[in-house]
């Protein structure tokens, strides 16, 4: 058996057994942590609504896209210094059945007034080799 996934109890991250090279024992694997949120939700479950006015709120959203399944998570995006909206959110469902039928529904709709886009919300890359967020000489004090 070259890789078995096995799901210990919810209080700890699922663990991948890989085999150590030129070892064929099962014994003789190294464990991996996963991040249990990986095995949550289904990749294509979240969505992403764009051009939202900003007097849209998170419990609005929560009443138009509850009609197409079950809503987890609402997220309106937010300017941290102003803490206004940014005009987007996400919207995390229980399946991908129920994202793409509010996708399909919602997409180019109006929401308060504003024309909404709706699209499936893509993962995040590690940011691990990125760009620094900014640049130059560290601040003196």
């Amino acid at each position: 058996m070259l890789g078995a996934i096995t799901f210990p109890s919810s209080a700890t991250p699922p663990t991948l057994r890989v085999p150590v090279l030129g070892y064929s024992n099962v014994r003789n694997s190294r464990l991996l942590k996963l991040r249990a949120c990986l095995f949550d939700f289904p990749l294509a479950s979240k969505i992403i609504v764009r051009n939202l006015s900003h007097s849209t709120s998170e419990a609005k959203l929560q009443k138009e896209f509850s009609n197409f399944g079950e809503v987890v998570e609402v997220k309106i995006v937010k300017d941290e210094a102003t803490k206004k909206s940014r005009g987007y959110a996400f919207v995390q469902y229980t399946s991908q059945d129920d994202a793409m039928l509010a996708l399909e529904n919602m997409d180019c709709k109006y929401i308060d007034g504003r024309l909404v886009h709706v699209e499936l919300a893509k993962p995040v890359k590690n940011t691990f080799g990125a760009y620094p967020r900014s640049s130059g000489p560290p601040p003196t004090t």
